[in-house]
């Protein structure tokens, strides 16, 4: 089956994959255009899951303070090079996860810290399990899946601390 560069060029454009998977994902899905985002999607779930054991010791801390200055955030976000430290692609998953957490104020950042004695909802208290904010859609543990996808290395949130004026 024969693939337009066009087809491609689209399809790249909406999940950030490379041209070559763009391309064999198109041909697998009759080059059915969400076929193949859906392929693409599938395909980087089965990468972020071969890369969760590898070691992720570099990476930022990125901060954020919310207009007004009475909310901020640190967050140390984790990969495994520093050249994938300074990538667009990961610097805006950092500042995505700062905004998160300034917005929903989550306790934890896996459900495996969470207690038995906690009464909270994990879905409120887990920052990986909490729906994104900019798109609601998705959990941060998916837009965290994706950025692996595109990256090529795995990426943990190591901590985060957040600011609240007279709390």
């Amino acid at each position: 089956m024969e693939i337009s560069t066009e087809k491609v060029k689209e399809l790249r454009e909406k999940t950030g994959a490379g041209v070559i998977d763009c391309k064999k994902a198109l041909i697998e899905a009759s080059g059915d255009s969400t076929r193949a985002a859906d392929v693409l999607s599938k395909r980087g779930l089965v990468i972020a899951r071969k890369k969760a054991d590898r070691v992720a010791n570099q990476g930022i801390i990125e901060s954020y303070v919310h207009q007004g200055g009475r909310i901020g955030v640190l967050v140390e976000v984790n990969c495994e090079t520093d050249f994938v430290a300074r990538t667009p692609e990961f610097r805006e998953l950092a500042h995505d996860i700062a905004l998160q957490i300034a917005a929903m104020s989550p306790q934890f950042i896996s459900s495996e810290e969470v207690s038995s004695e906690i009464e909270a909802d994990p879905k409120d208290a887990c920052l990986l399990l909490q729906l994104f904010v900019k798109d609601p859609g998705k959990t941060i543990q998916d837009i965290i899946t994706e950025t692996i996808a595109k990256v090529g290395e795995n990426i943990k949130i190591r901590r985060f601390c957040r600011f609240e004026l007279g709390c």
